[in-house]
């Protein structure tokens, strides 16, 4: 497997490739551990996590006698917990030549991923792989969607890197990356067209 970071003002994009598959992944920013931060980030987290159990040891003694205090506290470190566990570590875009796209998205610690959510769209459903651009207050968000069309004719739109949106370098690379290996040089709709 070889790796590479095809675009040198990017660090969280990256590219892996194997023999059988290519895989387009798109780090959380925020956890990107490169560059002269990484020591500053990689304390933080430390401290916050540090400062947590302190904290609960030095008020338990108070807390301890009311109830609705101790439930609150409990509450406040499970609300903690979830939230570290459940951020977002990576995304990517895997593809798979000759068999379609998988979606992916990791979600845990820093060190430990703890959940992946995947959607695989094969070949034959697959109908495009484009660029689209959506409002977000007074933002212009460009992200990529693979259209799906399903047996019955439905078609279905799944949105890649839904949680991080990559700016539009990363988006480009990975549009082109995937047209080249999945869909050749043109995309499917160009062949249909070219067919009739």
């Amino acid at each position: 497997m070889r790796r590479t970071s095809p675009l040198l003002d990017f660090p969280e994009f990256s590219l892996l490739e194997c023999p059988g598959w290519r895989e387009y992944r798109v780090e959380n920013p925020r956890l990107v551990h490169t560059g002269a931060h990484t020591l500053r980030r990689i304390l933080h987290w430390y401290w916050t996590d540090a400062t947590l159990p302190l904290l609960a040891a030095i008020l338990w003694p108070s807390v301890s006698k009311n109830r609705v205090a101790v439930v609150g506290l409990v509450s406040a470190v499970l609300i903690y917990l979830y939230t570290r566990c459940t951020q977002v570590l990576w995304e990517s875009v895997v593809v798979l030549p000759s068999l379609g796209i998988q979606l992916e998205t990791h979600q845990g610690l820093p060190s430990l991923p703890l959940f992946t959510s995947r959607r695989f769209i094969p070949l034959s459903s697959l109908q495009d792989f484009v660029i689209n651009e959506g409002l977000r207050r007074w933002d212009i968000r460009y992200y990529l969607v693979a259209i799906q069309r399903s047996q019955n004719g439905v078609i279905s739109l799944e949105v890649a890197y839904e949680n991080l949106l990559p700016r539009f370098a990363v988006l480009f690379e990975v549009y082109h990356g995937v047209h080249e290996t999945l869909l050749g040089d043109g995309s499917k709709q160009d062949e249909h067209e070219n067919e009739t």
